[in-house]
């Protein structure tokens, strides 16, 4: 079993002069669940090497079992200061994709044609496609027959009202709720800040940083599912 873990590598926060990249949470709770389930996992990034880690991800209160862990995890610490570049990257390698959220796919992986590419490759093939938070942005683009991928498909991800919770409504380029119904999917959403995550089809996406354990469970679940049939 290989998974895939693409992570952004934008570290800017709009002009605000703050600095944004992943949600550690959203990178160890998955990469943990997937270590766990005996998955080889494979990081990348559009830039490889080391991806910015969102600062406000690595406060004292955004601490979780999964992060502690990380923090004691050299052998995780060196993966992820390496990560591949998304060019190296071939989707027939792999079993299933998953994109950690944070706040810097909005600017760099929703528009990043490799990433773009990739996503509809694994579609395509039928193959898991899990995205947590914010990193449901890569649907922004990503197409399926012509159409946008998420069209008629149940999805969820970051919430506008989380959005506005954490007061980032009028810096990020564009809202994730908003461009999933834009592009035609099913939004639902359970409440702000708990565990909803929705899988339709090969797409498993959740909603937020709470979500990001049970976002992998269900990356496992369907490949669970696909190797007994």
């Amino acid at each position: 079993m290989n998974i895939l873990m693409i992570l952004t590598s934008h570290n800017q926060l709009g002009d605000t002069g703050h600095k944004t990249g992943f949600w550690l949470e959203e990178f160890a709770a998955p990469y943990y669940v997937f270590k766990d389930a005996g998955a080889q996992i494979t990081l990348a990034s559009p830039k490889g090497g080391q991806p910015p880690l969102d600062p406000n991800s690595a406060t004292p209160d955004a601490q979780t079992a999964a992060t502690d862990r990380f923090n004691q995890d050299s052998e995780a610490q060196a993966a992820l200061a390496n990560t591949r570049t998304l060019a190296e990257i071939h989707a027939d390698a792999f079993d299933a994709v998953f994109y950690p959220g944070g706040h810097g796919p909005l600017w760099d992986l929703a528009e990043d044609a490799t990433s773009i590419a990739l996503v509809e490759s694994f579609n395509d093939a039928g193959k898991p496609v899990g995205a947590v938070c914010h990193a449901p942005a890569i649907f922004r683009h990503t197409r399926h027959n012509g159409q946008p991928l998420v069209k008629g498909r149940t999805v969820t991800g970051f919430t506008n009202g989380e959005e506005e919770g954490v007061q980032l409504t009028h810096v990020v380029p564009f809202l994730v709720e908003d461009m999933l119904k834009a592009n035609g999917g099913l939004y639902k959403k359970g409440e702000d800040w708990a565990s909803h995550v929705v899988t339709d089809g090969n797409v498993v996406t959740g909603q937020n940083p709470a979500s990001s354990a049970d976002s992998a469970k269900a990356i496992l679940a369907l490949l669970d599912h696909s190797s007994r049939h």
